[in-house]
């Protein structure tokens, strides 16, 4: 065997470790059949919806890479974005607009995200995993695991599937608002955004409760 051969070899067992130690909380509540991740993207953002993601994974699934979506670049989570669908039992995604974020707040908003989510499984979940929260008014039993999205592989599947759905919902919002450059930034509050902002004011994506020019 030759030497990069060696290193490729090695390269995937370390994968194979760090997904092992990744999926600690899975094996933890074996007894289910239907675990949940449940993750959201764009809470912080000054433009545009947050949405959230519910993903149950088969109990030997192995998705290479799979990890916090704020820890691959943009190009591996587009590939574990359809990786993920292909493999998932089932797959939810729930978006809340910046209308009913400003009526309810960011926090709340998050919450019914998560819970759409969740309702759009077609597979009813048995057990929630959540990236360090814990959704009010759900009768499913569920855990809020602080930095879930890279300690859960059920959690980082559903935090890639929210971002990503999120970057494409701002590549959309660019065309119509190209004023704002929200396909580089995503809405997040950038040199870049903050100047468009003064120059051209609010657009129907921004958050008034969160834009303080």
């Amino acid at each position: 065997m030759t030497e990069k051969e060696l290193k490729a070899l090695e390269k995937k067992r370390i994968e194979h470790e760090r997904l092992s130690g990744m999926m600690e909380f899975e094996r933890k509540f074996s007894e289910f059949d239907y675990i949940c991740g449940v993750d959201e993207a764009g809470r912080g953002p000054l433009a545009g919806p947050v949405v959230a993601g519910a993903v149950i994974l088969p109990k030997d699934c192995y998705i290479e890479y799979l990890n916090d979506s704020k820890k691959i670049s943009e190009k591996r989570r587009e590939a574990l974005f359809v990786e993920i669908k292909e493999k998932a039992i089932a797959y939810g995604i729930g978006v809340v607009s910046v209308d009913v974020i400003d009526e309810i707040n960011i926090l709340n908003a998050t919450y019914e995200a998560m819970k759409l989510a969740i309702e759009n499984l077609s597979v009813k979940p048995q057990m929630l995993l959540c990236d360090a929260v814990h959704i009010p008014d759900v009768s499913i039993p569920q855990v809020g695991i602080i930095k879930g999205d890279a300690k859960s592989v059920s959690i980082a599947a559903a935090s890639i599937l929210a971002k990503v759905t999120r970057d494409h919902m701002m590549y959309d919002y660019d065309k119509l608002y190209p004023e704002y450059g929200f396909a580089k930034h995503k809405g997040y509050g950038t040199k870049v955004h903050m100047d468009a902002l003064r120059e051209h004011g609010m657009c129907p994506i921004h958050r008034k409760t969160f834009v303080h020019l």
